[in-house]
């Protein structure tokens, strides 16, 4: 598996993400990841829904719970044929916490904290910190993944107008 030294930032430090990114256009890679009550979800369980994909490196983080909410805010107005999946390496636990305190009902929490089965299928996982790179993904209801923005800077916020622009575009 490849590594892309200084991919990302960390306050400025350059990072190593392992694995490759998937193309754009190309069908979404499958992963398994465990919701709040420790059950296995795949990506492919989801087909038929437009899913946004928001990795985070923790939701115990400032940036990545005002990240969270605001998509849990966005996602109570983008219908049932739309999910969004906020995936973090936290434990099942801490993420069920975290719902708990925010009221989080729209968006669902998933933890990659396992196998990194996501991180390392998005090429997303940060190889010094254990964590996953923020980024957001759409993969359409086909299972094709059709945008990606990886924030260069970890510590900063995605374009939530680019994400919400582009899922209205699909």
């Amino acid at each position: 598996m490849a590594d892309r030294e200084g991919a990302v930032t960390f306050k400025g430090q350059p990072l190593t993400l392992t694995g490759e990114a998937p193309a754009l256009g190309a069908p979404a890679p499958d992963f398994t990841v465990l919701d709040n009550e420790l059950n296995e979800v795949k990506l492919s369980e989801q087909r038929g829904k437009k899913v946004v994909l928001v990795a985070v490196p923790s939701l115990d983080t400032g940036v990545c719970d005002i990240e969270a909410q605001r998509f849990n805010k966005e996602a109570a107005s983008l219908g049932s044929d739309v999910a969004v999946l906020v995936i973090s390496m936290d434990l099942p636990f801490a993420q069920a916490r975290w719902c708990g305190a925010t009221g989080a009902e729209n968006v669902q929490t998933l933890s990659d904290h396992r196998d990194a089965s996501f991180g390392r299928a998005y090429g997303l996982l940060i190889k010094e910190l254990r964590l996953l790179a923020r980024t957001v993904l759409i993969v359409d209801a086909e299972g094709v993944l059709r945008y990606r923005q990886l924030v260069e800077e970890v510590t900063n916020e995605p374009d939530y107008e680019a994400v919400l622009t582009a899922l209205g575009e699909l």
